[in-house]
This record gives structure tokens, C-alpha cells and sequence, in this order.
């Protein structure tokens, strides 16, 4: 049996596909909607105690210190491989370069006429980043969210990370965090972590946007705690959809299909390509290279389950599709992929040429890889600076510039039945 299928994109069978991997993660389960609903209520009502009463629960000891002490975090320094000290700190150099390049500047427009109007822009004063622990832990999240938030202007950092089976920290977490700027770090995870920041306890400082990846408990807990708090986005599965024309080589698709596919078994690996030759090299790829993976089981599932080889009439066909599917990783390995980028309007990422695999982008070139999925690239962005900003018009009018609107402000206000803002105006022309 192919560990991938194939379906023919004639209309029918890749809609039905399409249709199904949407419908992958499904709706959060209501079982988890209510422990987590009371999980959040709990701590706003107990703090710390309740934290820890659920840390408890779940991890099933306690961790020996709720925040981190500094000399731990000094230690994970002094103790790191510097190999991979090295690389993380050119992976921030490259992160930083990037997003220094989205700052934006607030403005001053001073009209001849007596009107003054602007517009601040400022970094927001304390956010919180979750980061996954034990065999779910990802420096990499730690620099995506950190470094854009230090570069916005945010005043203060506060991490939070679910301790190991040894009840500590994980070390290299602890590494990306000094390195990348994180004021203070928590030791603690699920729900009741998230709920701690949204909240603010005796121990944790209340933030105002939670940012980073987690598991269902925690995606359930941003999405009931959004309003109180911030939330950067409610992310599924890992997805990866690649455009590939007969030129391009079935070890390179396989292999980046596979970066994806050993996420997680829900992740979703889809290749579109109008070479039937193509097809064939990369499903024996795909053989081939699963023998050696690790996690071979779980690129296995995925690819079974929620990945496609879809044959394309032609690459115009594909870019519609790429366009419908919005995925949160795009890669275009075409004869001439630059031709395609003005067409490719959904997507969270873009990768183009044979060079520029995903991983480049999870871990090193500098856009940010927290990405937008299951669709939602149609109208949400990548992670950036601007998530950690605040704008604030102003406005200044002289007396004169304000009799010069007053009779248009009144008559719109009078028409909308308001006839207190009119006078808000009109009582200044007397």
C-alpha cells in the first residue's frame, strides 16, 4: 500500500481531500472546554494556590521553585553546549535583522490650518510567551516570540515553561531565553499557566497578550481567555503544501514533505504538481526516507491520513489551490518560482526555489515561523513586531479649524439622532 495517496485534481477528488484535512483537529472537544473553563476560574479566584494545586494534579509533583532564579538561568548558560550557544546566536542575529526592518514609526501631521493630527505607536507592557517543556521543547519558539517582542518595545518579558519528568526546567529553553532578552521565567504549564498570566497571581505578574504554541488545554484556554487578555492566534497542525513542477527533485519534495509530516500525526504534507514522474520519484522517496526516521510512526500516520500527492493540469491549477487551501507553509519548487510569488496571495510563509527548505525558515533566515493555519492564512499574519504594539491617534484642532468642520459634525451627529455630541460642538460657537 502507497504510504501516500494520490488524487486527481479533476474538480471532485481533491475538493473531498481538501475538505477532510480542513476538518482534521476538528472543534475543541466540550469536555475540554469545561476543564478548562474551570481550571481559569479557579485560578482567577485562587491564584497561586490553585496553580499549584493543578501542577500537582497534572505533573504530579511539585517543581522546587515557582519562578526561576536567576543563578539557574546563569547556569544554563555556563553549562551550554556552545556549539549551540553559536547557532542560536546567529539564528538571532539573522531573526532580529529581519524583524528590526517592520518597526514602524509614529507620525506628526501639523496642517497650515490649526489642525494637528498623529498617531503613537508604542510596545505593549508586559506580555507573556508559553513555551512547551519536556519532549515538546523548542528553543526556536522562544526566539520567534521574544526577539520581535524586545524589538517592538515591550517593557517586560514573562515566560512561562512546564517543568521536566525531574521536575526542572529544561535547559536549552532556559539558553534561548537569556539569550533572546526574557525578563522573568515561571515554572509552570497547561491551563492553569496561562490562566496565571492572563490573571496575574501573588507570584505571576498579569500581562496583556499571550503569545506561543501548546497543547489542546492551552490553545483551549487563549481562545476562552481572549478579551481578558491578548492572544497572538489559536494554532493547529503543522500543514506544508508544495508546488513542484518536473523539475524539481523527488528527494528534496519527499524530504520537505517529511519536515512537516514528523510534527505531530495530525500534520498535513500535500504536494501539487502536473508531473506524473515527479509523483512516482517522491512517493519511493517517501519510502526510503521514512526507514530512517526517528519518528517514523508519526510521519507515517500523517501522511496516510492527511497527506496527498494532487495532479495538477497545469501549474495555474495549483497556484488556485494553493490559494483556496491557505497554508501555513508554502513552497514553490519550480523551473522559475519568483514568477509565481505575485500570484500566491494565502499563504503564512513562502518558500521559494530548491534551496530555501522549510527548516531554513523555522529556525535561521528571520521571518517569524509562529504562522497562521488551518486556512486562516486568508486573512491572518505571521507573527511580527506589530502583534506587540499599541497605536493611539491624537488629535489637536485650533478654534478656528474647529468652526470650520462645526456645522458638518453637527449635521452628521444630528442625522444619527445624537443630539448631545452636536451640541459638544455647538456649545463652543457661542
Amino acid at each position: 500500500m502507497p504510504v501516500i495517496k494520490t488524487v486527481q485534481a479533476n474538480g471532485v477528488d481533491e475538493k473531498e481531500f481538501f475538505r477532510a484535512m480542513r476538518q482534521r483537529s476538528g472543534e475543541t472537544a466540550k469536555q475540554v472546554t469545561q476543564a478548562v473553563s474551570e481550571i481559569i476560574d479557579a485560578v482567577r479566584e485562587r491564584g497561586d494556590e490553585a496553580v499549584k494545586e493543578f501542577t500537582l494534579r497534572f505533573d504530579k509533583k511539585l517543581p522546587p521553585y515557582t519562578e526561576i532564579p536567576r543563578d539557574v538561568i546563569n547556569d544554563a548558560l555556563t553549562d551550554a553546549d556552545p556549539e549551540l550557544t553559536d547557532s542560536l546566536l546567529n539564528a538571532i542575529e539573522q531573526i532580529a535583522a529581519f524583524h528590526n526592518r517592520q518597526k514602524q514609526q509614529g507620525f506628526i501631521d501639523a496642517r497650515p490650518d490649526g489642525v494637528i493630527l498623529g498617531q503613537r505607536v508604542r510596545g505593549l507592557s508586559r506580555v507573556g510567551i508559553y513555551v512547551p517543556g519536556g519532549t515538546a521543547a523548542y528553543p526556536s519558539s522562544v526566539l520567534m516570540n521574544a526577539i520581535p517582542a524586545k524589538i517592538a518595545g515591550v517593557g517586560e518579558i514573562i515566560m512561562v515553561t512546564p517543568p521536566g519528568e525531574n521536575g526542572l526546567p529544561n535547559p536549552d529553553i532556559l539558553l534561548a531565553a537569556a539569550l533572546s532578552g526574557v525578563d522573568r521565567i515561571f515554572l509552570m504549564g497547561g491551563a492553569q499557566a496561562v490562566a496565571a498570566l492572563a490573571y496575574g497571581t501573588e507570584t505571576v505578574p498579569k500581562v496583556d497578550k499571550i503569545v506561543g504554541p501548546g497543547n489542546i488545554f492551552v490553545a483551549t484556554a487563549k481562545r476562552l481567555l481572549y478579551g481578558v487578555v491578548d492572544i497572538d492566534m489559536i494554532a493547529g497542525p503543522s500543514e506544508i503544501l508544495i508546488i513542484a513542477d518536473d523539475s524539481a527533485r523527488p528527494d528534496f519534495v519527499a524530504a520537505d514533505l517529511l519536515s512537516q509530516a514528523e510534527h505531530d500525526k495530525l500534520a498535513s504534507a500535500v504536494l501539487l504538481t502536473t508531473s506524473e514522474s515527479l509523483a512516482k520519484g517522491v512517493e519511493a522517496e517517501l519510502e526510503r526516507q521514512l526507514a530512517l526516521l526517528p519518528r517514523r510512526d508519526i510521519a507515517e500516520t500523517s501522511l496516510k491520513d492527511f497527506g496527498a500527492i494532487v495532479l495538477c493540469d497545469s501549474i495555474d491549477r495549483a497556484v488556485e489551490l494553493a490559494n483556496e487551501i491557505a497554508p501555513e507553509h508554502l513552497e514553490v519548487l519550480t523551473e522559475a518560482p519568483m514568477e509565481l510569488l505575485g500570484r500566491l496571495d494565502n499563504a503564512g510563509s513562502i518558500f521559494l526555489g530548491p534551496w530555501s527548505p522549510e527548516p531554513l525558515g523555522d529556525y535561521y533566515a528571520g521571518p517569524n515561523h509562529v504562522l497562521p493555519t488551518g486556512g486562516t492564512a486568508r486573512f491572518f499574519s505571521p507573527l511580527s513586531v506589530d502583534s506587540f504594539v499599541k497605536r493611539s491617534a491624537f488629535i489637536n484642532y485650533s478654534q478656528n479649524a474647529l468652526m470650520g468642520a462645526a456645522e458638518d459634525v453637527i449635521r452628521i451627529a444630528e442625522k444619527e439622532g445624537l443630539t448631545a455630541h452636536a451640541n459638544s460642538v455647538r456649545v463652543r460657537m457661542k
